[in-house]
C-alpha cells in the first residue's frame, strides 16, 4: 500500500486552497435545545412529547467535529462506550451501550436497518462510514424491537445522509490532513489523509446528490509491540442520491454507495503480524412516499452486499447480502393520535463453508397520543415471524407526563416497559469458529424510568435509572463454541445529561452513566463513564470548543493464556481541542483540532495500540 494513493487528496487540498464561492451555512450554537425528534416514534415530535431521552447530534454538531470519526463523536455520548474508537484506524469496534453488545445495537441508514449477516453478531461495522456524508444522528436507548424488529435491545442508531442542496448547483470540498501517533512516539509526521467533494442541487422537481471519499492512515501498529510496525489503513467511497418529486402527494428517492476498504492487522494483543484485511460494502436502495391528509404511505427498499477477506493464519472470505422491505402507514387523527401500521421482510444471507440464510417478516403497529393535558403514550406490538424460529412478539409501554408553566420551560417524567428478540447471527449458527446450529434466540425486557427538565430554552437537564434482563445471553467458550447462558444476565444503571446555554456564546454539554452488570463480571464495559464539551463562539465566524471524557477501569480477557485471564485496564482521561474559522465571505471554512493534548498513556483495547496527542488541520471550501 503506497501514498500514491493520495492523488485525488493532493488535488482536493489543492483546490480547497485557491477557490472560493458562496455558502449558505453560518456558525451556529453546539446544540439547540428546542428540538423534534423522530426515531423513537417515526414522527416528528417535539422533544418534550418524546417519552425517551433521545440523543439528537445535529448537523452543526457534526461541522464541529470535522476530521473526526462517526464512532468518536457517538463515543462521546452517555450511555455509550466504543473499544477500539480511540485506537488504529483499523481496529474492530466493540459497540457497548447500557451493558448491550454489538448484536443487541441496530444501526438504521435513512430509517433502514443496515447489517452485515456475516459479521459475528450481523453488525454494522462503522469504519464503512464518513461523518462528512451524514445529517445528523439520532439515538434511543433501551428495547425498541416494536418499530425496529431484531436486534434494537439496547439501543438504536439512526443515521440521517445528507440530502440535496437547494441552489441548482453546489460543490463542497474537505480536505483534513494530521498525524497519526502513539504517546511514546510523539514525532508529528503527517500520516492520516481524509478528503471529499460533493455535487449536489435541485433542478425543478429533481434532486441529486454525489460524493467521493477518501482516507489514507498509517503510522500506527495495531499492536503493541517493541517493533511498533506500521499497519495502514486506507478507505475509498461514492455514495449517489437522485429524488423526483411527482407532484406535492408522491416523492421517489433512489441512492447507492459502494465503499472499499483495506487494512493491515496484527494476530492478537502485544503480537505483531504482517496480516491484511479487505471489506467492501455496496448500497442501493429507494425510498417514496405518498402523502394523503393526515397521513402517508411509506416504502422503503434496500439491498446490501457484503465481501471481505482475511489474508492471516486463520483465512477466511465472508461474504452476505441483505434485503429489506418496509412498507408502513402513518396516519394522524386530530394532531393528538398518532398511529403507524407496516410490514417489515427482510432476508439475510451468508457464505461461509456453504450459503446459509433466514428470513424475518414482521407486521407491526405503534400508536402515540400526545394530549393537551400533558399525557403522552406509546405503545405498539411486533409479530416477529423467523424462518428458524418461529413466531415471537415483542411489545412496547412508554407513558410520559409534561408538566409545562410555560412555551419554553417544562418537566416530563417517563416510564418505559420494551421487550426485545434478538435472533443468533448466521455466522453464531453456521460460521467457521464454533458455531452452533441449536442456539436459542436471546429475549430481554427493559425498565427504565426518568425526568427531563428545560428550565428554559437555554438549559436542559434529564436522569434517569434503566434495568434490562437479558434471557439465554450468547456467549462464546472456547471449548464448545457459542452456547445459551442457563442463567440471566441483568444489568442497571444510571445516566445524567445537561446542556446549559445561559453564559453569552458559551454552550456547556455534560453526561455522566454509571453501568452495572449485577451478576457476571461486565467485560470491557466501564462502570463510570463521564463527558464534558465546552463549546465557544468567538464570533459570527469563529468556533472553539473543548472537550474532557473520563473512562473508568475495564475488565478484558487475556486471550494469550488458556483459560483467558481477566485484565483490568487502568482507568483515563482525555482532553481534546478544536477550532474553526469561516472566511472570503463564508465560502472557506479552516479548522483544526488536538486530540489527546495531555499526551495520556492508556490502553483503548487490551494489548492494542491507542493514539497518543495527535494534530489535525482542514479545510473546507463551498461554492
Amino acid at each position: 500500500m503506497k501514498k500514491n494513493k493520495n492523488i485525488l487528496g493532493a488535488l482536493c487540498f489543492g483546490a480547497s486552497l485557491i477557490g472560493y464561492a458562496q455558502q449558505d451555512a453560518s456558525i451556529t450554537k453546539l446544540q439547540e435545545l428546542d428540538e423534534v425528534v423522530v426515531t423513537d416514534s417515526r414522527f416528528e415530535l417535539k422533544r418534550e412529547n418524546s417519552g425517551k431521552t433521545v440523543i439528537k447530534i445535529s448537523r452543526e454538531a457534526i461541522e464541529n467535529n470535522q476530521g473526526r470519526t462517526v464512532s468518536e463523536l457517538i463515543n462521546a455520548k452517555a450511555g455509550i462506550e466504543i473499544n477500539g474508537s480511540r485506537s488504529a484506524a483499523g481496529q474492530n469496534l466493540g459497540v457497548f451501550i447500557r451493558g448491550g453488545r454489538n448484536r443487541q445495537v441496530l444501526v438504521l441508514i435513512d430509517g433502514v436497518q443496515a447489517n452485515d449477516a456475516s459479521q459475528i453478531n450481523g453488525e454494522y461495522d462503522f469504519r464503512l462510514l464518513n461523518l462528512n456524508q451524514i445529517e445528523s444522528i439520532e439515538i434511543i436507548k433501551g428495547a425498541a424491537s416494536t418499530l425496529y424488529g431484531s436486534g434494537a435491545a439496547a439501543a438504536v442508531i439512526n443515521i440521517t445522509t445528507k440530502k440535496a442542496s437547494n441552489k441548482a448547483v453546489q460543490a463542497v470540498f474537505t480536505s483534513v490532513v494530521g498525524t497519526n501517533q502513539p504517546e511514546n512516539d510523539q514525532d508529528y509526521d503527517i500520516a492520516d489523509f481524509n478528503n471529499s467533494v460533493a455535487l449536489s442541487g435541485t433542478l425543478n422537481k429533481l434532486s441529486y446528490r454525489v460524493s467521493l471519499d477518501q482516507q489514507f492512515t498509517d503510522g500506527l501498529s495495531a499492536a503493541i509491540t517493541e517493533e511498533n510496525e506500521k499497519d495502514p489503513f486506507s478507505k475509498y467511497g461514492f455514495d449517489a442520491n437522485i429524488g423526483y418529486q411527482f407532484n406535492d402527494r408522491f416523492s421517489v428517492n433512489v441512492y447507492g454507495n459502494i465503499t472499499d476498504v483495506e487494512s493491515g492487522f496484527d494476530a492478537g494483543a502485544f503480537a505483531d503480524a504482517d496480516n491484511f484485511f479487505n471489506s467492501k460494502q455496496s448500497r442501493v436502495g429507494l425510498a417514496s412516499k405518498f402523502e394523503y391528509e393526515n397521513g402517508s404511505l411509506n416504502l422503503n427498499l434496500a439491498f446490501s452486499e457484503y465481501e471481505r477477506e482475511f489474508i492471516s493464519s486463520f483465512p477466511s472470505a465472508p461474504f452476505s447480502k441483505n434485503k429489506v422491505i418496509d412498507l408502513y402507514n402513518k396516519y394522524v387523527f386530530n394532531e393528538s393520535i398518532h398511529t403507524i401500521l407496516g410490514v417489515n421482510a427482510s432476508e439475510n444471507d451468508a457464505r461461509f463453508l456453504e450459503s446459509e440464510s433466514f428470513t424475518n417478516v414482521d407486521p407491526y403497529i405503534n400508536a402515540v397520543y400526545v394530549s393537551k393535558y400533558g399525557l403522552n403514550l406509546n405503545v405498539g406490538g411486533r409479530l416477529n415471524n423467523h424462518s428458524e424460529y418461529g413466531s415471537n412478539f415483542t411489545y412496547n409501554i412508554n407513558p410520559s407526563y409534561v408538566l409545562k408553566s410555560d412555551a419554553n420551560k417544562y418537566a416530563k417524567l417517563f416510564l418505559s416497559y420494551s421487550s426485545s428478540f434478538i435472533t443468533p447471527s448466521l455466522s453464531q449458527l453456521f460460521g467457521q469458529f464454533g458455531p452452533n446450529p441449536d442456539l436459542d434466540p436471546e429475549t430481554d425486557i427493559t425498565f427504565e424510568s426518568g425526568v427531563e427538565y428545560q428550565f428554559s430554552k437555554k438549559v436542559r437537564a434529564s436522569a434517569l435509572y434503566f434495568n434490562r434482563t437479558e434471557k439465554d445471553f450468547i456467549f462464546f467458550d472456547f471449548t464448545t463454541g457459542y452456547q445459551n447462558a442457563d442463567s440471566d444476565v441483568n444489568v442497571e444503571g444510571i445516566e445524567v445529561e445537561a446542556n446549559v446555554d445561559v453564559v453569552k456564546n458559551l454552550t456547556i454539554a455534560a453526561n455522566y452513566t454509571f453501568v452495572d452488570n449485577k451478576d457476571n463480571e461486565a467485560f470491557r464495559i466501564p462502570k463510570h463513564k463521564a463527558n464534558l464539551q465546552l463549546g465557544y463562539n468567538i464570533s459570527k465566524k469563529s468556533f472553539a470548543s473543548l472537550t474532557y471524557q473520563f473512562t473508568y477501569d475495564r475488565t478484558f480477557r487475556d486471550f494469550s493464556t488458556f483459560p483467558a485471564t481477566p485484565v483490568l485496564l487502568d482507568r483515563f482521561s482525555l482532553v481534546n481541542l478544536y477550532a474553526s474559522h469561516y472566511a472570503l465571505n463564508n465560502t472557506l471554512k479552516v479548522f483544526g483540532g488536538i486530540d489527546n493534548v495531555l499526551n495520556e498513556d492508556y490502553q483503548d483495547v487490551l494489548g492494542f495500540t491507542s493514539r497518543g496527542r495527535n494534530v489535525r488541520l482542514g479545510v473546507q471550501l463551498t461554492f
